[in-house]
């Protein structure tokens, strides 16, 4: 049998769980995917709901159909790690689910106790918050997203019956999971910091939870959302005393596992990605990135929506982007979070809702192609009859505008609504091409828009790191890197590289409860942690820049693909 270690990495997306059992050299030797449920009221548009039940239900079959595939005893996770979606979930004070639907059942107890991240109801306590002129706006690029969870506190405040709120605790999910695994209610830096308002160096700012209206938590001692500042972890440090009895058997684990501080799972991609090595005409180079080089590569985790994250060694304030949030991933460090509310799901809605999309899947399987390489097919053909260059030349005549969902960065308004100019009545799958590049366009041009702002406000961005099942699409990975005027790297794994830093915060916590527990220093971490990335994230390999008119250069931008997989 075996001896060598393995790490499981637990990552909770918007509509699925995902465990992979990771080896210490990073390669990922079983993975398992379950799909989740997320509610939404026909009539409100504004709400998307979960359950934590459901969730843990798919973490559990997920870990185990890993164990099964690898075939390996549990005996052989030596640490596991987990990252979420930042979503806000309610338990009563022993931990049972709090229905948080709006109605006559808003409190009880209940299966739908999450509220997603891109619920959007709690418009007017997110406006209340941005009129406060509170320090913690500093820290949010100076205005609060109604994404975040204070805002949705609030909401459920002004919603439900004060003794069923009193009872509640509030969670960002990644830091209720590392609740449900170890009956330990120490929050993260990364969730507290970024999203409920626990500001660098000073903590829980009384004055501003007063004024708000929720000054229970403030004379509660802040037990609701995760007591006091000791209380607080940075990300992989061991919570508790590893897994529960309770929870060990659920997931078909064993007691006392070593569980790592979780994080956001957009901060997991930065982990499973920024400290790639790479090689050049097959040779590894013998340059080692370091933690310092961190801060020139930003990393954009795309899915459903898409976040943008920069780290650097002092506080760099960004208006209209979150941030600088203190000690999210490395103690003293500081780290910058951008944002677009809507770019995978702008490119479902985009292609879903148009009259020819029935075609396009029809045209699909008679071809046996993915939609994508028929659209890709589709646009290709018409640049050649209309004799134009690029593909941009194409949509010369039309324009869209993408904040379909609101703008997160760096114009930071939720109201923002998109639009399209140029439209003709055609209906055809030509036409459907068109929108789906002009979509495609316009999402990497925002995202140039939050780069320039980042390097504008004192960042130093040079190379992008991509991660998310946006890194799969190659016409979109090479509009970024013609827009960005900067090299793009693609994970070897798409949907790997979050998965990936979960895992590398398992190692880290089974790595420090061995050398004597949180007390080691705060470069001795750190130093720790950047070794368990280096050798834990598989070796890139520079490509020369590509285009997808005729093999030519466009913009001198280029694509990286870590491990040639291209």
């Amino acid at each position: 049998m075996s001896t060598e270690s393995y790490y499981l990495g637990i990552d909770v997306g918007t509509g699925s769980a995902r465990a992979s059992l990771v080896s210490s050299n990073g390669k990922i030797v079983a993975s398992s995917t379950v799909a989740t449920i997320t509610y939404r009221d026909p009539d409100d548009h504004r709400i998307f709901e979960q359950s934590t039940d459901n969730i843990w239900a798919a973490i559990s079959s997920a870990i185990k159909t890993c164990l099964s595939e690898a075939q390996l005893p549990a005996s052989a996770v030596k640490g596991l790690g987990f990252d979420a979606t930042c979503s806000l979930a309610v338990a009563d004070l022993a931990g049972a689910p709090v229905q948080v639907t709006k109605g006559a059942e808003l409190g009880a107890h209940g299966d739908r106790n999450v509220i997603l991240w891109a619920d959007h109801r709690a418009e007017k306590e997110a406006d209340l918050i941005n009129t406060t002129g509170s320090v913690v706006l500093d820290y949010v690029g100076g205005t609060m997203s109604l994404e975040m969870d204070i805002p949705k506190i609030l909401w459920l405040k002004n919603h439900m019956a004060p003794a069923l709120f009193s009872r509640c605790q509030f969670f960002d999910l990644p830091d209720f999971l590392t609740y449900r695994a170890t009956a330990d209610s120490t929050r993260s830096c990364c969730s507290v910091t970024c999203k409920c308002s626990f500001v660098p160096n000073s903590g829980w700012q009384d004055d501003f939870f007063e004024k708000i209206g929720l000054g229970e938590l403030v004379r509660g001692g802040y037990a609701q959302v995760g007591a006091a500042k000791q209380n607080v972890r940075t990300a992989g440090l061991p919570v508790g005393s590893g897994l529960s009895k309770e929870a060990a058997a659920e997931l078909g684990l064993v007691e006392g596992t070593p569980v790592g501080s979780g994080v956001i799972d957009a901060y997991a991609g930065w982990l499973g990605t920024v400290a790639a090595r790479f090689t050049e005409d097959g040779k590894l180079s013998d340059i080692v990135p370091s933690l310092e080089e961190s801060r020139h590569r930003l990393a954009a985790v795309a899915g459903t929506s898409t976040c943008h994250l920069v780290q650097s060694p002092e506080g760099i304030f960004v208006p209209g982007v979150w941030g600088p949030y203190k000690d999210t991933l490395f103690r003293g460090w500081w780290m910058n979070e951008g944002g677009q509310s809507s770019t995978g799901q702008l490119i479902d809605f985009m292609l879903t809702t148009h009259p020819a999309y029935p075609k396009l899947v029809e045209q699909g399987k008679a071809q046996g192609k993915s939609i994508f390489v028929v659209l890709q097919d589709l646009l290709e053909k018409l640049r050649a009859e209309e004799n134009v260059a690029s593909f941009t030349e194409l949509m010369k005549d039309v324009h869209l505008y993408p904040d379909f969902h609101g703008n997160r960065s760096p114009i930071a308004d939720p109201r923002m609504r998109g639009s399209i100019t140029g439209l003709t009545l055609d209906s055809t799958l030509p036409d459907l091409a068109r929108k789906y590049y002009l979509t495609l366009e316009a999402i990497a041009l925002q995202t140039r828009h939050i780069v320039d702002s980042l390097n504008a406000g004192g960042h130093a961005v040079t190379s992008v790191y991509m991660s998310g099942g946006q890194a799969t699409n190659r016409v979109l990975m090479q509009l970024f890197a013609d827009t960005c005027g900067m090299p793009v790297v693609l994970p070897a794994e798409h949907g790997g590289a979050v998965v990936l830093g979960a895992a590398m915060l398992g190692r880290f916590a089974a790595q420090v409860q061995a050398r004597g527990g949180a007390a080691m220093g705060e470069g001795e971490q750190g130093e720790m942690l950047w070794g368990i990335m280096v050798e834990m994230t598989p070796h890139g390999n520079a490509r020369r820049a590509w285009s997808l008119v005729q093999g030519e250069e466009a913009f001198g931008g280029k694509v990286q693909d870590i491990q040639g997989k291209y």
